[in-house]
């Protein structure tokens, strides 16, 4: 049996005038994780889709085992041993977490019945190598991070040779990631090859064999590990140096008080206290499930009834809903801008006038199309969204053009305030530089800036301070000198000191 399990041979691919593939040859070892990387439409995502059979390739070759196979659908790629876990989750939200696991088995059984404690056992089984989600509950009542752990689970189960990770830490924490590199290292050490996809240089350096970088739909170069540097990859991804992935920091000490937060609680939160400063950017870190969304969507009256105090700029609010804090000027970015972040299928300019439609309607309530377009090139233009025009709809868009529409669709209405929940996840590095660099300008223009992240390096790299949170409650304050990666994990297990924000 050959070393090579998997071979693409000078394959292409192209969507009308567009090339997605110029020419690919790749190879794949047994027992190895191969990352690959590259910037979104890079031709990443169209070569994983034509080895697991959604997409057929114009031209070329792919070898398996050296033999040439055709890979006709999803179904036919798991019957040749392939798995890929998608960024985008893909679960039945209806239905429960053990059905989602054991779908294709169930699909593919003669029986009449289903065993309904047997698959909840099976997926009991599957779950204690990733985490205690309860097999028996609706996907559509778990978090992201859990929904992303299912689609883990569900390609664990697959009698897989090959098995295609897609940005599959995304939505995770820390210590669930590490989880998941250990069953990587488990399943390379039987044989089984792994692909990786990720924008995370610390994760590719620390886990993986080889590295691939593609660029414009070109292969641009594969090196080992163990023989690059990642700033070779980031130059090679983005085709130019990026000389930092963060912006300077807050030089001088901040200014006063924009918004105060005083004994806030709920059912998930307890007696939450914090003071968000002119010219910071704040950072908020936890596990999750320490509640570090559910306070800002509280503040916000995005769910949940929080009693406690908030002040803007010394005035106590009284917000009845999230109507109430976006007049006051306290807006919110979502952990899932495709879920509840943005419309999908409506042009640019319509989702960044959203949330401000009195401000682009006309006397008659009519949608004035010259203001609101007016609006989103203004906003296009500060942020850099890169787009043929306005009008094009938002799922023809890139994750970083993407999530840079759902930050336009928030600066619309003039916002105070900012919490932005996971504000880069699934962006290539060169999106999230930029993002970086846009959170920082709006600090220094005035806005309060909370940013919420499970990727600690992106909270030690962009903040000025850091909260962390633990069951609930603030377990301790870190400022710019302090942070680290340890540190943060301490408090975030709830085992540092405690300090209430001043």
């Amino acid at each position: 049996m050959t070393d090579t399990v998997l071979e693409i041979r000078n394959v292409t691919r192209s969507f009308g005038p567009v090339r997605a593939l110029r020419g690919i040859n790749f190879d794949l070892k047994r027992g190895e994780i191969h990352a690959i990387a590259g910037e979104n439409g890079a031709g990443k995502s169209t070569l994983m889709n034509i080895i697991d059979g959604i997409l057929q390739p114009d031209s070329g070759k792919i070898l398996i085992d050296g033999r040439p196979v055709r890979i006709s659908s999803p179904a036919h790629a798991q019957k040749l041993g392939i798995g890929f876990v998608h960024q985008e989750i893909a679960l039945c939200p209806d239905v429960s977490v053990a059905e989602n696991i054991f779908m294709a088995a169930t699909n593919q059984s003669h029986a009449l019945l289903m065993d309904a404690a047997k698959l909840k056992a099976n997926a009991r089984d599957v779950l204690s190598q990733l985490s205690d989600i309860d097999p028996s509950l609706l996907v559509r009542d778990l978090s992201i991070s859990n929904q992303q752990l299912v689609e883990i689970a569900k390609a664990l189960t697959l009698d897989c040779r090959i098995l295609i990770l897609d940005e599959p830490t995304a939505a995770l924490t820390e210590r669930e990631a590490q989880i998941l590199f250990g069953i990587m290292r488990s399943l390379a050490a039987r044989g089984i090859a792994i692909i990786y996809i990720s924008h995370r240089m610390v994760e590719i350096f620390e886990n993986c064999d080889r590295v691939t970088v593609f660029r414009d739909g070109e292969l641009i170069r594969t090196d080992k590990v163990s023989e690059t540097t990642a700033e070779n990859v980031v130059n090679a991804m983005v085709g130019r140096k990026i000389e930092s992935l963060y912006p300077p920091k807050l030089a001088t000490a901040p200014g006063q008080a924009i918004l105060e937060v005083e004994g806030l609680s709920s059912s998930r939160f307890q007696n939450i206290f914090f003071v968000l400063r002119a010219g910071e950017v704040l950072g908020v870190a936890g596990l999750i499930g320490a509640g570090r969304s559910e306070v800002m969507r509280g503040i916000c009256r995005l769910e949940g009834n929080a009693k406690g105090r908030v002040k803007l700029n010394g005035r106590e609010l009284k917000l009845r809903d999230y109507a109430d804090a976006i007049a006051e000027g306290i807006v919110y970015l979502s952990e899932d801008r495709k879920g509840d972040g943005l419309f999908l299928d409506l042009p640019i300019d319509a989702n960044i006038s959203a949330l401000n439609l009195a401000h682009v309607s006309n006397g008659a309530g009519l949608i004035d199309r010259g203001t609101e377009s007016r609006l989103a090139e203004s906003l296009g233009q500060k942020l850099n969204i890169k787009a043929a025009s306005m009008r094009h709809t938002v799922s023809t868009l890139s994750g970083g053009n993407q999530q840079k529409v759902a930050l336009a669709r928030l600066l619309a209405v003039k916002p105070k305030v900012i919490f932005l929940d996971e504000p880069t996840r699934g962006v290539d590095v060169g999106a999230k530089s930029e993002i970086h660099k846009i959170l920082r300008d709006l600090a220094s223009e005035g806005v309060g800036i909370l940013v919420i992240s499970s990727e600690l390096p992106e909270l030690i790299g962009l903040c000025d301070r850091v909260l962390v949170m633990a069951e609930g409650q603030m377990t301790g304050e870190l400022s710019a000198d302090q942070l680290s990666e340890q540190a943060i994990m301490q408090m975030a297990s709830n085992t540092g000191w405690k300090k209430r924000s001043a």
